[in-house]
């Protein structure tokens, strides 16, 4: 940003004014910024009327206590956050030797990739880069994407593929879902799943908005009219207990459930419906991607084959 010398009082503007805009865009009242920041709500308040000011534009819609941003706050958001990363770039900088990348990262993930592949993959990322710290939310997939749109997350890692028109993303890999059953199941015999079976059998299945549910309702909703939830659960884990019970069909990442099926606890029906699915990497292409950011998307991309089948064709 650059300031024209026909406008003196701009130039007066500092990093504490755009620290306390940025605050209150994300938190979305004064109060919450200023415990954010440990300064006193009228000094929050003073900062911002002093930006606002200084620009000659209002940057929040005031209906009520929560502050909304409006047009130009919008647009000056990425903005006001691109020069705070970028002084947080150069202070770190003069502290690291060399070319070692530094920063922090909000990474929001969907269940799947959160709990079975993207804690190996920070580990070892941080292991190579220790000047960078991940720090890891576990989300569903509507979830990870409103984190992405917000700017609270620097990269989302979700189940299927991202249709904001407003986010960029890109293919990360394959997965493959089976259907699970206790071993004491009925379809045990048959050993596969048929289109009557899909309606007559009580289903243990993620929470609406989860890529793992979208997935099977897609698959399944074309063929027949409904199914039969008995539960629905938030964790995959609480997934596999109820489905090994013999409380109803589950309907799970391979990943999530390898162990059991090699242990004999859950079996997997066969089926033909399409159970395949993408994993995606998503990001606002209006936030600013550090070089920590572009090196941890180009070793996720690396190290996917180890996890899951990389897309051929993305």
């Amino acid at each position: 940003m650059s300031f024209s010398p026909d406008s003196p009082t701009r130039s007066h503007i500092t990093l504490r004014q755009l620290e306390v805009f940025v605050a209150v865009a994300r938190l979305g009242t004064v109060s919450a910024a200023a415990r954010q920041l440990s300064l006193s709500q009228s000094a929050t308040s003073q900062a911002l009327a002093d930006l606002e000011r200084q620009l000659g534009v209002t940057l929040f819609e005031r209906p009520g206590r929560r502050l909304g941003l409006n047009d130009m706050g919008h647009r000056l958001l990425p903005r006001a956050e691109q020069l705070l990363d970028d002084l947080g770039e150069l202070i770190a900088a003069a502290e690291e030797p060399g070319d070692e990348l530094h920063g922090s990262l909000a990474i929001s993930a969907s269940a799947t990739i959160g709990t079975y592949l993207l804690p190996p993959l920070a580990g070892e990322f941080g292991g190579l880069h220790p000047g960078v710290d991940l720090r890891l939310r576990l989300r569903n997939t509507g979830e990870v994407i409103s984190e992405v749109q917000r700017f609270d997350a620097d990269l989302g890692m979700i189940e299927g593929r991202c249709h904001e028109p407003g986010l960029a993303s890109e293919v990360w890999c394959e997965d493959h879902m089976v259907i699970v059953c206790a071993p004491g199941h009925p379809l045990v015999a048959k050993g596969r799943v048929e289109d009557a079976d899909l309606v007559e059998q009580s289903w243990i299945l993620r929470e609406i908005g989860s890529g793992s549910r979208e997935v099977l309702e897609a698959a399944v909703l074309p063929r027949v009219p409904r199914l039969k939830v008995r539960m629905e659960l938030g964790q995959h884990e609480a997934i596999k207990q109820a489905v090994a019970a013999g409380l109803g069909l589950g309907c799970l990442s391979h990943l999530s459930v390898r162990g059991e099926l090699e242990r004999g606890e859950l079996l997997a029906l066969s089926h033909d419906l399409p159970l395949t699915r993408h994993f995606s990497l998503v990001w606002h292409p209006d936030r600013y991607r550090s070089p920590a950011w572009q090196a941890f998307k180009v070793f996720l991309m690396e190290q996917r084959s180890r996890f899951a089948q990389p897309v051929q064709d993305a």
